[in-house]
């Protein structure tokens, strides 16, 4: 009997092509897009097009009939804006910069769509995320690199539980960018040269301040500019306009290029200093997922990234707490951001990671 398997389909080129991998492999396939977007107006969602907005629907729903698979859009709203819409927006108001992708992907893309999925009696959920699943020899499963590395997801993907992973298939991990395109290309797909989602789905303009102010019914309040000592520079526009390593839109006649080196949401201010100040060896973490393993003990050897764009580096991790680690590079990063994750890696596996603090 064909094991069925949900497919996240988002409109895009790749979770198309692992939609077309999984039914070649001999699967029972059957697409799925996450209704997400909020505002049930059809004009402004379409504008979100994003990962999950209208258009995404259109583009699944044409790719599953070339496919000739049943195509389904299931209602994610409720999940998507207390799981992420949520947590995007707190966090930014208490001075932390968070990953909404991240928490969209543990709690709504995995969480929600699995426990939908398994509810009609699928037997796993398939996404196109460029990264493999591995069963190790300890019996616990991990997400390893993908094949293609400037395309490597493995670092948003830190967070799913071994439940997850144990119901999870990721076909495009195998293959390279231009391999997936190409064979999209030659499927005749219309998405085959449709360009990759960049922005923040529901904040399509970038502008991060205003949608939080939109959101929260808060607006921001203006304070100070202040050195590392507490000099006052100037005034900030609020404090949710800036992240840590900010160069552009600071407005201040410096005479050089200065850089937000810390956020104060005590005092309201904004910590500016020079490029140097944004170096450090140590970080802390908490809100820790351990995959490859169950835990760890005494020091541990890693490469650790503290942003998706981030190459990794050398560094050795050690328990602090009962929910927080240590990570002591051997190389100072430059801006380590709170908010945003830490992943850890032994070799090409996932050994976990954490919310930076």
């Amino acid at each position: 009997m064909k094991k069925k398997v949900v497919v996240g389909m988002s409109g895009g080129v790749d979770s198309s092509v692992a939609a077309w991998l999984l039914k070649e492999q001999g699967y029972d396939v059957i697409g799925v897009t996450m209704q997400i977007w909020q505002d049930e107006d059809g004009a402004a969602a379409a504008e979100q097009g994003g990962c999950c907005g209208l258009s995404a629907v259109d583009d699944a729903r044409r790719v599953a009939m070339q496919l000739d698979i049943p195509y389904y859009v299931m209602n994610f709203k409720q999940q998507f804006r207390e799981k992420v819409m949520d947590y995007f927006v707190s966090e930014y108001l208490c001075a932390r910069t968070p990953n909404p992708c991240i928490a969209c992907n543990r709690y709504v893309k995995w969480e929600s769509l699995l426990q939908r999925s398994l509810a009609i009696g699928a037997d796993y959920i398939a996404t196109g995320h460029y990264a493999r699943v591995r069963r190790l020899a300890n019996g616990r499963y991990t997400v390893c690199s993908s094949a293609t590395a400037e395309k490597d997801q493995t670092y948003a993907l830190y967070s799913l539980t071994q439940e997850q992973l144990a119901h999870t298939l990721m076909p495009v991990g195998e293959y390279r960018k231009d391999e997936i395109r190409g064979m999209a290309q030659e499927l005749g797909l219309a998405v085959a040269q449709k360009p990759d989602s960049q922005e923040i789905c529901f904040v399509p303009d970038g502008d991060y301040a205003s949608f939080i102010e939109t959101y929260s019914g808060e607006k921001a309040p203006e304070g100070n500019f202040v050195t590392g000592d507490g000099t006052v520079l100037g005034r900030h526009r609020g404090i949710s306009h800036y992240t840590i390593g900010q160069r552009r839109g600071l407005g201040l006649p410096m005479g050089h290029r200065v850089f937000v080196t810390g956020l104060r949401p005590q005092t309201n201010e904004v910590v500016v200093g020079e490029n140097e100040e944004l170096f450090s060896r140590r970080l802390f973490a908490d809100r820790l997922n351990f995959m490859s393993v169950p835990g760890i003990e005494g020091e541990v050897r890693v490469t650790a990234k503290i942003r998706y764009k981030h190459r990794g580096a050398p560094a050795v991790i050690r328990m602090a707490g009962e929910d927080r680690v240590e990570c002591l590079f051997d190389e100072p990063q430059r801006a380590a951001t709170p908010g945003q994750a830490v992943v850890f890696y032994d070799g090409e596996h996932v050994l976990g990671g954490g919310t930076i603090i």
